[in-house]
């Protein structure tokens, strides 16, 4: 059950704060345009979200507790307790969750552009049959008018 497992409830809980912390940032960037924001915000997802092992010595002698939790979250903490190994290792964790964000970012923008902008050959293709339908529309008798409200009727189609 969800909440007799403390560590699956914790990782719940973590990751519905690092959604908000994403939205609200992604939102608080807005006045930056979509090509910096993008990899800037999967860059803090990819630095958020990077999962590694941890090791944490228990009372007992020799003993030791292993579990996974986000690397920011274990290099804070290798930080805090002065234990340079673990905060190398979990630190190149999450160097390597910035660096996977931002090319993720940068692919995404990237998509995002070519989408929007129309390859030369569909432009040139559409700019014909316009002049088609222009040329087309004169013979019929249709004033320039008319021939403004049947370009703005027309649909994008799909596909």
């Amino acid at each position: 059950m969800l909440t007799s497992d403390s560590m699956s409830l914790l990782w719940l809980t973590y990751l519905g704060l690092s959604l908000v912390v994403l939205v609200t940032g992604y939102l608080g960037l807005a006045f930056l345009p979509r090509l910096l924001r993008l990899p800037i915000t999967w860059m803090v997802a990819g630095i958020l979200l990077m999962p590694t092992r941890f090791r944490l010595p228990l009372v007992e002698e020799g003993e030791f507790y292993t579990g996974m939790a986000p690397a920011v979250v274990v290099a804070a903490v290798a930080l805090l307790e002065r234990n340079v190994s673990g905060l190398v290792s979990s630190g190149l964790l999450v160097g390597a969750g910035a660096l996977l964000g931002i090319a993720v970012g940068i692919l995404q923008a990237w998509l995002l552009r070519r989408e929007a902008t129309p390859d030369a050959g569909g432009q040139g293709k559409r700019k014909q049959n316009d002049d088609e339908s222009h040329d087309n529309s004169r013979r019929n008798g249709r004033s320039g008018e008319q021939l403004r409200r049947q370009h703005e009727r027309r649909e994008p189609k799909l596909g």
